[in-house]
């Protein structure tokens, strides 16, 4: 299982797994974008390039996902998926941004803001690792 969305009263509430912090930052971008494309299949047909930083994982993890939203409100580019390479010492990422013109889709929801309420990344054990974020709709 790469995520799975939790029950939160008004806002949106998920968790994404993996077995590396890569993995999981990627399976946090498809749940997001799971939300903004309610379901709808994304074509890959663009790449927009980003780096991000953070202090933490959880300000990265914020940031990455942020940027997601960026690019569907400012450059109508709906993501589809996204190639991550992250350096956990310096908390920086150089993302690879696949996806689509937003304008292709009809039917597309909107974000507000990812929050830090509940928001965690941490290890389950041996290559195992858990994020949760809660999506402000």
């Amino acid at each position: 299982m790469k995520y799975k969305f939790l029950p939160h009263t008004g806002d949106i509430k998920f968790r994404a797994f993996g077995s590396t912090l890569r993995e999981v930052f990627e399976n946090s971008v498809l749940a997001t974008v799971e939300v903004l494309s309610k379901k709808e299949k994304i074509k890959t047909v663009k790449v927009k390039k980003s780096k991000i930083d953070g202090k933490d994982n959880e300000s990265l993890l914020y940031n990455l996902l942020e940027e997601v939203i960026y690019l569907l409100d400012a450059e109508n580019f709906i993501v589809s998926k996204a190639k991550i390479k992250l350096n956990e010492t310096s908390k920086h990422a150089d993302v690879e941004f696949y996806g689509d013109d937003s304008k292709k889709y009809k039917d597309l929801d909107s974000i507000k803001a990812v929050t830090y309420n509940e928001m965690f990344v941490k290890s389950l054990g041996k290559n195992k690792l858990v994020a949760q974020v809660v999506l402000d709709v």
